[in-house]
């Protein structure tokens, strides 16, 4: 509901564009128009097409008249006069009336505001029109007016070519190829539907109705009243007169017999003694008594058990209805768009007729003074630069222009010249050109923009606005992971507000979760008051924001136990991905009590990744592989920026597993082949003007501005409202610690143990490797020796690939501790 409301308030900003792109988007209103319009109009042809038949003799002689005194005889007069003949003399003759619906359903449609799409529609329909023409011309060939001129014409041609036969054959296959495409038709469904109306009908012959049987009141003698074998035995046995009284229930069957001076017990002397007397349905044996003269007979019906259809999950849903995720906080209300600034003031990109001009005539003569000639040129202007499409004449090649991009730019005076040859799709050479006076594109923008407003995605990205000044949204769930690099200061982190921010505005908390990675401790800080909204955390963290480059090696590995805990719960649950796994939870499907939850995405951001590459190396590059790998199916993402997109940061391993990637202005080409695999991050012209790809093509964009008071109102806004106890809590992670914090006996000390001791506190360096080459010692032993001196506080605990740290200053230092524990 919030989302709506900020939609319509922006609406209702008073704006007042020196330049608007025409919308061809139909409001409410316009639909209500053109629907009755197009309604009205199909009735009124329609009342046209049929009066034609009765007049088109008498008017024949008005057609194309101009005279204003002329009167025809259409019920429409000279509109219906004109437009009948036209349809249906010399177009398609009666199966013109097929346009009439076909136009009438549309504009229903369009006055009901239907989402349906009328293509298939109108190209069977127009696929028809033409069938019946030809089919009408070819069988009543002498009354014109039913096939029209365009069967008549088209009969003619074809009986020159393929005779009456082949006509007939080829109406027979479109009939056929209709039936089959359009009506779903086959051998199959055509004998199933004749088989099953068979079987009604000889079911409707054959049913007797049964549902209740007559209660006999007066004396009959047994043979009248029951008709059967069994009850013959009776009679035979006493020649006496037995009524017999039937009374059917719901339930239960009663018989009453009465009999006089029967014999005591009553035998079957026919052949049939083996079997039972039944009656009706029941089977039983009577014996009858001396002294009863009647006696009553409860036969009870054995009623069918019930089938249930109704799984349990479908009576769950249907008691009470499908898992919310939502319901904790069924109040949240997500932020207001007049939380972010209009840096447009409410007007749109200012278009410069004289700087337009000016390049053209500069990119045009530069080309001419290499014998390059144009053929035809196109501007495109954007909020940052303006694209200009050029075809060249025939016979210049694309490596010519594109070795002019220096030339281009000196002959500009502009910054960034970028050549795109040849267009992708287009059969043109593109040339971006900077715009002198550049346009800020607001992050408010983007967020209002219709595109993003209707995603459905499931992490909807707004980036920004292209060279078409549309709003570039992408779904991060569909890349899966994304690397961004750019220099210092070209809007990496404004990028990375801009994504948490587009998700912050269209994703509720119980939805996705953010791992934030921030060593330079200042630029993500603001999130810190929507910790317990969309923040997860390790369970002993005092922070959700992680600042401190040891403990990211943690929360990764805490992550790689989350992936296989969620694909766990997947192969469980037999499905493939989080989508599947959490629509089956919400219809519940799947128990709680084994360990199913609903799975929120968690998205992990890495602020500046060379820093901890350079901090902790293989260890943390190790789980960033396995999470890129694997994590995409069960809803772990991951954003990685970098200021520094050298080989040695991103890595072989990691670029293959990050196929998205934004390339903000980097210093040099190698930069931009790194990051990109391609040329151009180097010209860009920087605050934020960036390229990003998919995999595919280079797009460029200018990166929607979201500035730190705008987050800060944003997080205000969340932080204020109704939490979670705390952040989402991660998997719990034990490092494999090589070192040990226990006391080592000193008689059990290595002999080499002050040795070792005195080399490591004059290099001021703890590892085992320094041992290594100093003592000339194995492996194992240097760790040994290593565990002692930390057991002994003369160095400090293990730190990953790191050296561990050296709490002892000198010589002097060492030998007091010694001597202290000697005596000690």
């Amino acid at each position: 509901m919030a989302k709506k409301k900020t939609v319509k308030k922006t609406k209702k900003t008073p704006r007042v564009p020196k330049f608007k792109k025409p919308d061809f988007t139909l409001t409410r209103q316009h639909r209500l128009i053109l629907g009755s319009l197009l309604m009205l109009f199909a009735i009124a042809l329609f009342i046209a097409f049929v009066s034609f038949f009765f007049t088109w003799k008498v008017d024949q002689s008005e057609l194309g008249g101009v005279s204003p005194s002329a009167e025809t005889a259409n019920w429409m007069q000279k509109f219906g006069a004109n437009i009948s003949h036209f349809f249906i003399y010399k177009g398609f003759g009666v199966a013109s009336f097929i346009f009439t619906g076909l136009l009438f359903y549309t504009g229903l449609h369009i006055f009901l505001d239907s989402k349906k799409k009328l293509f298939n529609h109108w190209f069977w329909g127009s696929v028809v029109v033409i069938w019946c023409s030809i089919f009408f011309s070819f069988f009543f060939s002498d009354v014109s007016l039913l096939g029209g001129t365009v069967g008549y014409e088209v009969n003619y041609y074809l009986e020159s070519y393929i005779g009456k036969i082949g006509i007939g054959l080829l109406l027979l296959f479109g009939a056929i190829t209709y039936a089959v495409l359009r009506l779903r038709l086959t051998p199959e469904s055509v004998m199933e539907y004749f088989n099953r109306k068979a079987k009604d009908i000889k079911d409707d012959f054959e049913t007797v109705d049964t549902t209740a049987e007559p209660t006999l009141k007066e004396e009959t003698t047994a043979s009248e009243t029951v008709p059967s074998p069994e009850n013959a035995t009776i009679e035979e046995a006493t020649g006496k007169k037995t009524t017999v009284a039937t009374k059917t229930t719901e339930d239960k069957s009663e018989f009453e017999l009465s009999v006089e001076n029967l014999q005591p017990t009553i035998k079957n002397h026919s052949d049939r003694t083996k079997k039972d007397n039944t009656i009706k349905d029941a089977s039983f044996e009577v014996e009858i008594p001396k002294d009863e003269e009647e006696t009553t007979i409860e036969v009870e019906k054995v009623i069918e058990e019930k089938t249930v259809t109704e799984n349990l999950s479908d009576k769950l849903v249907k008691e009470h209805g499908e898992f919310d995720p939502k319901l904790e906080l069924g109040n949240f209300r997500f932020p207001t768009i007049e939380l972010l600034k209009d840096y447009t003031n409410g007007s749109s990109i200012t278009i410069n007729q004289e700087e337009l001009e000016e390049n053209k005539n500069q990119i045009v003569t530069t080309l001419r003074n290499y014998k390059i000639e144009i053929a035809s040129i196109k501007a495109t202007v954007g909020p940052t630069v303006t694209l200009y499409e050029i075809i060249p004449e025939a016979g210049v090649r694309i490596s010519k222009i594109k070795n002019l991009e220096d030339d281009i730019a000196l002959s500009l005076a502009a910054l960034g010249i970028r050549i795109i040859a040849p267009m992708p799709g287009k059969g043109t050479i593109g040339i971006e050109v900077p715009n002198k006076k550049p346009a800020i594109v607001s992050m408010r923008s983007a967020i209002a923009s219709k595109k993003f407003q209707q995603a459905e995605m499931q992490l909807p990205i707004a980036f920004g606005k292209t060279i078409s000044n549309e709003t570039l949204v992408v779904d991060l769930a569909k890349m899966p992971h994304l690397l961004m690099a750019g220099a210092t200061g070209q809007g990496k982190s404004v990028g990375l507000n801009c994504i948490l921010t587009s998700i912050l505005y269209k994703k509720h908390p119980a939805e996705v979760k953010f791992v934030l990675v921030d060593p330079k401790k200042v630029e993500l800080t603001l999130f810190n008051k929507i910790e317990r909204h969309y923040l997860a955390k390790l369970p002993d963290s005092e922070e959700a924001i992680i600042t401190d480059n040891s403990k990211v090696i943690n929360t990764l590995n805490s992550l790689c136990i989350e992936m296989d805990q969620r694909y766990d719960m997947l192969k469980n649950a037999m499905c493939r991905n989080i989508v599947e796994y959490n629509t089956k939870f919400k219809a519940r499907k799947l128990n709680p009590n084994d360990g199913h939850k609903f799975l929120p995405y968690i998205v992990l951001v890495v602020d500046e990744f060379a820093d901890l590459i350079m901090t902790a190396g293989k260890e943390v590059e190790t789980p960033i592989a396995r999470l890129a790998q694997l994590a995409r199916a069960i809803g772990i993402h991951l954003i990685i920026a970098t200021q520094r997109p050298s080989v040695n940061v991103i890595t072989g391993m990691i670029k293959a597993n990050f196929p998205a990637r934004v390339a903000f202005r980097v210093m040099s080409k190698i930069d931009s082949r790194t990051i990109l695999d391609n040329a151009g991050a180097d010209q860009l012209i920087g605050r934020g003007d960036m390229l990003y790809t998919q995999g595919n093509d280079l797009i460029r964009i200018q990166c929607a501005f979201v500035d730190t008071p705008e987050v800060e109102k944003i997080t205000d806004f969340i932080g204020a409202q109704k939490a979670y106890p705390d952040a989402h809590i991660l998997p719990e992670y034990q490092g494999e610690e090589s070192g040990t914090s226990l006391d080592v006996d000193i008689a059990d000390r290595d002999k080499l143990f002050r040795q070792a001791a005195e080399v490591i506190v004059i290099a001021q360096q703890g590892s085992a490797s320094l041992l290594q080459r100093k003592l000339k010692l194995g492996y194992n032993r240097a760790g040994r020796i290593i565990d002692q001196l930390e057991a002994a506080g003369i160095v400090g605990q293990f730190e990953g690939s790191k050296a561990r740290q050296v709490l002892v200053p000198d010589i002097l230092a060492l030998e007091q501790l010694l001597e202290n524990e000697k005596n000690g």
